[in-house]
């Protein structure tokens, strides 16, 4: 495994500072940031994409109205590394291949791209009265559900056949509005025409059931009328991939090449935990399947000599992150967000040192974060029962309750997940900037940062808690009943960077962000220091250097200490 553990990653979409990737490069060439970062991590509206702000892709290719390719190039010029994205679970249905499916069906070149349920369910389940298998109760009972109801998208094929297809993560139909013209092919006449769209359009207004109308139900030419109106739909949503399918391990095969091709160093994984489905098994990260799947598309990734980081979220309780790691993968450190704002809000180090002790005694090779484009993981942090063991969570689930109880108390919000019927089972993410999630404490947020530097592992900054971005919920609001990660997804203009490099806690954080990504003594080896429960000692050395953080989560008051061009320097922060 290639060495990234020293750099320091900026992560941020193409268009979150300015209006695109160029207003991102101009940012560092600033000289407050020269230094600072070694890898950007650019979400993947990078792509052609429609949805889930660019993790449903449409395909591979840059969104030239974010990004072009020769700024891709000018970052590897600045030693700007690229982190990027692919998704391995689903595809957009706006996507090249799924658009054939809608347009030719049965027949499409395309048709065992995606997972038809029904297919998938045959003599494993009960077809219902709408024309769905629903899965025998034992199997049912086994799926992961990310959605309520069961995790399909019902489209239409052109012999007014409806046909459900695996949608793991978000799906919508839109019916749009006819015109009595795209009745010409229908053999009514002009007055049935008008007629027949005021209904049809009467029906949509008020989200009936279109086959239910009556001069559709009774007409000899109820299959030409219906194909008509479905091929007006407007499908939105994630389609689940077929892996069983050899077109999509070369599809695989293309998308790396063209990742390679913009500069890709690391390369994250996301939802390929979802991607193995078999008839009796959990629909999420089952075993042996998953690890087939992720070895075999290794094999094809080694070729480019990516480094490969599966994102997975599962209780700590679970051991998969120590699966992961023990087969020779880097692992999201999705534990250090909410460990952080417990060990500050109840200054209490304990919960942090035993899992700093455990990377370091199982070696594990980290990505860390405190914000990201994504919510506040709190369920990781859980214990978990397998096969019949207890094992416990890095914090009690009294612990985590009153962390989320205090998220949501300064404004965050949250997303549920749900059992196969559709109960709410618990919460998933508290969505919230950092910065508002610790109370928009700068004192709190600039040790946060200090700590998470001189963590184990790679660290990853999110653009916005850099700037100490608060809950944005105009954008929240504007976003509908799914945005609710926009809270803490704002777009910063010009204005806003020049402000923000003016402040305090922007240029205290850059400089321990420039100490973490430019010192040798961050390639070694981490000591933890004896010390009390509520302070914290952490030291790395290399040969003769070392960077040593020195902490109280009583007073907020934290020193850095380092050595460099044989020189011994101390910065006191906080005081």
């Amino acid at each position: 495994m290639q060495n990234v553990q020293k750099g320091v990653v900026f992560n941020a979409y193409p268009d979150s500072i300015g209006d695109d990737l160029s207003a991102l490069i101009d940012l560092f060439e600033k000289s407050e940031f020269k230094h600072a970062f070694s890898y950007v991590y650019l979400l993947p509206t990078l792509f052609n994409s429609d949805l889930d702000r660019g993790f449903s892709i449409i395909d591979y290719n840059l969104n030239k109205s974010l990004v072009k390719k020769e700024n891709l190039e000018y970052l590897a010029n600045l030693n700007i590394n690229l982190k990027l994205d692919i998704v391995l679970n689903h595809l957009s249905v706006a996507s090249p291949q799924f658009q054939d499916l809608l347009l030719h069906g049965n027949r499409s070149h395309y048709k065992d791209f995606f997972i038809n349920w029904n297919s998938f369910w045959t003599n494993n389940g009960q077809m219902q009265g709408d024309g769905i298998i629903m899965p025998k109760k034992a199997f049912l009972e086994k799926l992961f559900m990310r959605k309520d109801g069961l995790p399909i998208l019902e489209v239409f094929f052109p012999d007014g056949s409806k046909q459900p297809y695996w949608n793991t993560f978000y799906q919508k139909i839109e019916f749009n509005k006819i015109q009595p013209s795209d009745l010409d092919s229908v053999l009514i006449s002009e007055k049935q025409k008008i007629t027949l769209s005021k209904a049809i359009n009467n029906a949509i207004d008020k989200g009936e059931n279109i086959q239910n109308i009556n001069l559709i139900k009774n007409s000899i030419y109820k299959l030409d009328l219906l194909n008509i109106i479905y091929q007006k739909c407007t499908y939105l949503g994630q389609m689940d991939l077929n892996a069983n399918s050899e077109m999509v391990w070369e599809f695989y095969q293309e998308s790396l090449q063209k990742l390679n091709s913009y500069g890709c160093k690391i390369l994250r994984l996301d939802a390929f935990a979802y991607l193995h489905k078999s008839v009796g098994e959990t629909n999420f990260f089952n075993k042996p399947g998953t690890w087939e799947y992720l070895e075999r598309f290794k094999s094809m990734a080694d070729e480019f000599d990516f480094i490969l980081l599966p994102e997975i979220h599962a209780e700590y309780g679970s051991k998969i992150h120590e699966e992961i790691a023990k087969k020779g993968y880097m692992i999201y450190d999705f534990f250090l967000p909410g460990l952080m704002i417990y060990s500050i809000e109840y200054k209490d180090n304990s919960r942090l040192i035993k899992w700093i002790t455990e990377i370091i005694e199982k070696g594990y090779k980290t990505i860390n974060m405190l914000g990201c484009h994504d919510g506040i993981p709190m369920l990781d942090l859980r214990g978990k029962e397998v096969n019949g063991v207890c094992h416990k969570g890095l914090l009690t689930d009294k612990q985590i309750d009153d962390i989320i109880a205090l998220i949501l108390d300064r404004g965050g919000k949250v997303k549920n997940i749900f059992d196969a019927k559709g109960k709410k089972i618990s919460y998933y993410q508290i969505n919230a900037t950092y910065f508002s999630a610790l109370g928009e404490s700068e004192k709190k947020l600039l040790l946060a940062r200090a700590i998470q530097l001189f963590m184990p592992g790679t660290p990853q900054v999110w653009y916005l808690d850099l700037f100490a971005g608060k809950n944005d919920y105009l954008a929240m609001s504007r976003a509908g009943t799914e945005g609710h990660k926009e809270i803490n997804r704002t777009n910063l203009s010009d204005g806003d960077i020049n402000e923000g490099l003016t402040k305090d806690i922007v240029k205290k954080q850059l400089a321990l962000i420039n100490i973490r990504n430019r010192l040798t003594a961050f390639g070694g080896k981490l000591i933890l220091e004896p010390c009390n429960a509520n302070q914290l000692k952490l030291t790395w050395k290399m040969n003769n250097d070392f960077a040593r953080l020195e902490a109280s989560l009583d007073s907020l008051q934290f020193s850095v200490s380092y050595s460099e061009n044989g020189k011994i320097r101390k910065e006191i922060f906080n005081s």
